[in-house]
């Protein structure tokens, strides 16, 4: 039995799992059952925060793109994560796939088919809504949602987690451990510390259950249109099930066998799809309302990085309260991303990794919306779509809707619910990969966390996801996982200077670069 009880303290910190998961179910199920109450109080909290704060969002996500870019060009973006002659892990493609299908997975597919119509209905600057301004305002902003200010907050914890785990060659993978170099042992090993990283698991376990119970509605609305069927919880319950045995099959491969294959696979299936929608769909609009696109969210793009509509004192539109959401909604995830990012980084310079994080899903995102966002445009204009069917009434129901515009109606739903389903593996198993990095007792510099343990942490992610769809709480539960990304936006600025910290500590841009002849002394250390 003592032997058991051993093998169990070595696989999981029992201190800062139990009270995370404690806590979220706590806050989860009162909120979930009285829903109504609790999403009338939740908009109250969050309207507060758009009234008064929205001006703070903005410049957040500004300092984080400036810091990236200041990183990325300065001498720090020179440094290692590992030692000098460490190679990466993964070629650039590879890395790249891995990075898309972390930062995007299914949300991607669900907003360029949707969000552009949100925006159409209640337009800024005072454009006539439902006009073809409104729609240009539409698809650019559903571009914007997914450029540098949001892939910004999900890596820029990135390096500092990457240089404590990777050069320091600290055995624990966590925001107090990358923290230690600015309040020091007491408050690390301490109460201070174990608070970090109760208040991390909580935004990702919050996240993560919000983001899965939001990701199947996309398969389970298209496999019912296919077959003919109404949407229910049984339904919902078979595709969790397979996606989840798809995830095991996964983490029992290891991430160069499960998450790079699966990752790099469905890069090539998004390309072909959309290659699909190009040729059967109306591939010339598509072309030419992604170019007017690019053109209108490049002109007007730093009006939305610093939209706050304060010159309408009375009214309110979508953007205004959508950016604010999807900038805390965002947060929530920050540190699920920075660690992610950090530990499959090893042998990238900060430089590779933040600007690939800045880039590779920007492009691929704003492909996929011109894509989606063009073929359901098109639809709308050419009378085949009904705007309030979107808007308004079911809007998991217009997703099946526009797909089955096309030629082949069953061909696009099918390839369209593999794509999502890898998604949402591909999302599941690098949320676990973390959380079991995370929470785990092995030297993460060395290793790499126990299968075991990754598909304990699924089954409570997967378990909390289908209680919440379960009793129809999911919505109150998006608003406070937006809410919880405030404490997270202090935990990001302090590991953004401790990494600066220890860069500087020891003259990294020196001994921790390419073609170094000495190496930074901490790298031969294993941290205690």
């Amino acid at each position: 039995m003592a032997q058991s009880s051993n093998k169990s303290k070595k696989l999981i910190d029992y201190r800062i799992f139990i009270p995370a998961l404690l806590i979220i179910v706590a806050i989860s199920i009162p909120f979930s059952i009285k829903e109504g109450v609790s999403l009338q109080f939740l908009n109250g909290v969050f309207n507060w925060i758009v009234e008064h704060f929205k001006w703070g969002y903005i410049w957040y996500t500004i300092i984080l793109v400036g810091t990236g870019l200041y990183f990325s060009f300065s001498k720090y973006g020179n440094v290692v994560l590992g030692d000098p002659i460490d190679k990466p892990r993964f070629n650039l493609f590879e890395y790249a796939s891995i990075l898309v299908s972390m930062g995007l997975g299914s949300t991607v597919m669900r907003t360029g088919m949707l969000q552009w119509a949100a925006v159409a209905e209640s337009p800024p600057n005072g454009v006539e809504p439902y006009s073809l301004q409104a729609l240009m305002w539409g698809n650019a902003y559903s571009m914007f949602m997914w450029s540098m200010q949001v892939f910004a907050i999900f890596v820029m914890a990135a390096p500092a987690i990457g240089y404590v785990i990777h050069v320091r060659k600290k055995p624990l993978m966590r925001i107090s451990e990358a923290c230690r170099v600015i309040f020091g042992d007491r408050f690390t090993d301490g109460l201070g510390g174990k608070v970090l990283d109760v208040t991390f698991l909580i935004s990702i376990l919050a996240g993560a259950g919000v983001t899965l119970g939001l990701g199947a509605p996309i398969v389970t609305y298209n496999i019912a249109a296919m077959i003919g069927i109404d949407v229910s919880f049984s339904l919902t319950l078979i595709v969790t099930i397979v996606w989840v045995a798809l995830f095991s099959v996964s983490a029992y491969l290891g991430i160069e066998k499960g998450i790079k294959r699966l990752s790099t696979l469905n890069m090539y299936l998004a390309g072909g799809f959309a290659i699909f929608i190009m040729i059967l769909g109306p591939g010339i609009f598509i072309l030419d309302y992604f170019t007017d696109t690019i053109g209108f969210l490049l002109e007007n793009y730093t009006s939305l990085a610093f939209y706050t509509n304060s010159l309408d004192l009375n009214g309110s539109t979508h953007i205004e309260r959508h950016l604010v959401f999807w900038f805390a909604y965002s947060a929530t995830w920050a540190m699920l991303h920075s660690v992610f990012a950090a530990k499959v980084s090893k042998g990238r310079t900060i430089k590779e990794m933040i600007l690939t994080y800045f880039l590779a899903p920007t492009l691929i995102s704003w492909a996929a919306t011109g894509v989606l966002g063009g073929l359901g445009v098109h639809r709308y204009l050419t009378g085949q779509l009904n705007m309030e069917t979107i808007v308004d009434g079911d809007k998991m129901s217009a997703i099946p809707a526009i797909l089955q515009s096309l030629p082949l109606q069953t061909v696009p739903i099918v390839v369209f619910v593999i794509i999502a389903m890898i998604f949402l593996t591909t999302t599941l198993d690098s949320t676990t990969y973390t959380i079991a990095s995370y929470t785990g007792t092995e030297n993460m510099s060395k290793r790499e966390p126990s299968r075991l343990l990754r598909i304990i942490v699924a089954g409570v992610i997967t378990a909390l996801a289908l209680l919440l769809l379960r009793i129809g709480g999911l919505e109150p539960l998006e608003v406070l996982s937006g809410i919880l990304g405030l404490p997270i936006i202090v935990i990001q600025f302090l590991t953004m200077y401790a990494a600066k910290k220890m860069m500087d500590e020891d003259k990294a841009w020196i001994h921790n670069v390419r073609g170094a002849e000495s190496v930074n002394p901490n790298s031969k250390k294993e941290g205690t």
